[in-house]
Parts: C-alpha cells; structure tokens; sequence
C-alpha cells in the first residue's frame, strides 16, 4: 500500500475557496451484557465492593471526565475571516456560539498546512457546540485526515455526508480507506456513486484517489487507466490540472517510463505556474505550446550557465 495518500486537501472557507491520514475510531465496546446495571441502575448488590472498617460509603466528587481546554484564538480572527456561505450554514446556532464556532473554523484554515494538529483542536472545539452543521463536520474530517487518523476521518465524512446529502467529499473517503490499509474497499466506494453526477473537479479527485489505490493494490497498469480520462488535456490548465498531471507521472514513472513522466512532471509545473500568475480566471486558461517551449529554453539557458560556470572554475 502506498503510504502518502492524497493529503493536500484544506478545511473549507468557501466563497471561491474550498479546502484540501492513524486508526482512532474509539474504545472498542466489551461483550454483550458486561457490566450492565441492573436494579434501576444500581449494580447488583452482590457486585457492590465491601467497606472496610472506618471507611464510608460517601461517593467521591471529583470529576472522572477530564476538562477540554480549548486552544487559544488571536483577537484579531472574527467570524468575517469565513465566507458567507459558510457563516450562514452556522446561522442555525445562537449568536454566541455562531461566533465561537466560526472563529475556531477560521483557525483551523489558517493553521491547516503549518500546523496540522493545531488546527485538528480548533476542529474539535468547533464540533462540540456546533457538531450538527456539515461545514463543522467536514472540517473535523479534513484535519483528522490531515493529522493521519483516517478512522476519524472516514467516520467525520460519513456524517457530514448524511447531514448535507452530498458526495463532493467521496475522493477523501476513498482516500481514508487507502490510508487505512484497505484499498479494495476504497474502489468499492469509488464506484458506489455514477461518476457522471459529481462535479468536474471531484470528478478528476476521484480518478486520482482510485489510481492511488491501484498502486497499493500493485496494479500500476490499471492505475494508469484510471487517469486517462477526458480532463487529461496538456492544452488547457484548470485549477485540477496540475494534480492531475502530476499523478500521471507519477504512475509512469513507476511503469518505467521515465521519458514520459518527465513530460508530464514538466506540464505540471507550466500548468501550476500559468495558473498562479493568470488574474483574470485562474480557474481555466489556454496553455500554448510556446510556453511549453519557453519553459524548455529557459531550463536550457539555466543548464549553459550552470555549464559555463563549471569551465570557468576548472580554468581558474
């Protein structure tokens, strides 16, 4: 099994931005019936422990639940760091735990990609008093997969799924089967929805998600056909492009095809870079052979100046 699934998914601000593994699924239950109360749920009598002498029977007060401190929250982080959209999916709490819910969500954003575990806790504040609305749910499961506790993970987008009836989440979940050394269960959940009726980008997430867990099943021929669909176009860049191309290197540099993978590392990186310098749509633009070519010239020049540098050294 592949031991680096797909962790670059983000908790979700929304409004134009949406978020990019461990086994923790809880204490296991005992047997059936073990320690069940009886007598109105007092302990059978003959189970009650005997008191020694000058002991009471007096119950100890102390809290057996420990208190759960929440991580700190920089003043200046306000609800207005979310998008609306996600604001008005807390609208359902009251005011005061709309506020705190959404503060400890915008932490978790913002802590995600350098401070993974950091972030988790802001998650896990924010599940304790808003833990019925999806966004919280979702960002639960985002950082628990970030953290590497696929259980939880895969738990977490179970539920937000059945409280927001959607599937945009499925590629994580894929992805959280894989992390959990189960990679046919994954593709078993990879087709138990038509592929036909998610988004586009999820779409491209999905094929990426199932060719990983054909490498962890050895079967990189498959894993390469998993790729090969509609959105794997050189000539054009969408924000899903660059993950796409990547992983299609990566697949062929795994069947030995290193000529080609270089090609496709290449597109990757035209791609990400014409995506990231583009302000006018950043989510789709023309990529033009000759910036394919630039790009070839300018790792050229590069190699002439690297070269060039060496005869002068040996000359010295």
């Amino acid at each position: 099994m592949s031991d680096n699934p797909r962790g670059d998914r983000r908790p979700p601000r929304r409004d134009g931005e949406r978020g990019r593994r461990g086994d923790s699924a809880g204490p296991k239950q005992g047997p059936r019936g073990a320690g069940k109360p009886t007598h109105a749920g007092k302990p059978h009598p003959s189970m009650a422990p005997r008191l020694r002498r000058g002991e009471t029977a007096e119950p100890d007060n102390k809290s057996v639940r420990p208190r759960l401190e929440d991580p700190p929250i920089p003043d200046e982080v306000t609800p207005n760091d979310l998008g609306k959209d996600v604001r008005n999916e807390l609208k359902t709490l009251t005011a005061e735990n709309q506020e705190y819910v959404a503060r400890h969500l915008a932490m978790a954003a913002r802590l995600i990609d350098e401070d993974p575990a950091t972030a988790h806790l802001h998650a896990l504040s924010a599940s304790r008093r808003g833990g019925r609305i999806g966004v919280v749910r979702e960002t639960l499961a985002i950082t628990a997969y970030r953290t590497a506790d696929y259980a939880l993970a895969l738990r977490e987008l179970r539920t937000y799924r059945r409280i927001t009836g959607k599937d945009d989440q499925l590629p994580l979940m894929v992805d959280s089967e894989r992390g959990l050394g189960r990679p046919e269960r994954a593709l078993e959940l990879a087709r138990s929805v038509p592929r036909g009726t998610l988004p586009i980008p999820v779409q491209v997430e999905l094929a990426i998600a199932m060719s990983g867990a054909r490498l962890d099943l050895g079967q990189p021929e498959l894993a390469l056909a998993e790729l090969e669909i509609p959105q794997l176009d050189p000539d054009v860049a969408f924000s899903w492009s660059p993950g796409l191309f990547d992983a299609y290197a990566t697949v062929l540099e795994e069947l030995g095809r290193a000529d080609e993978a270089a090609e496709w590392y290449r597109r990757a990186d035209v791609a990400s870079a014409a995506l990231t310098t583009d302000e006018d749509d950043e989510d789709f633009i023309e990529v033009f052979e000759d910036e394919l070519l630039e790009a070839d010239a300018s790792e050229g020049d590069d190699h002439d100046a690297d070269d060039g540098a060496g005869s002068a050294g040996g000359a010295e």
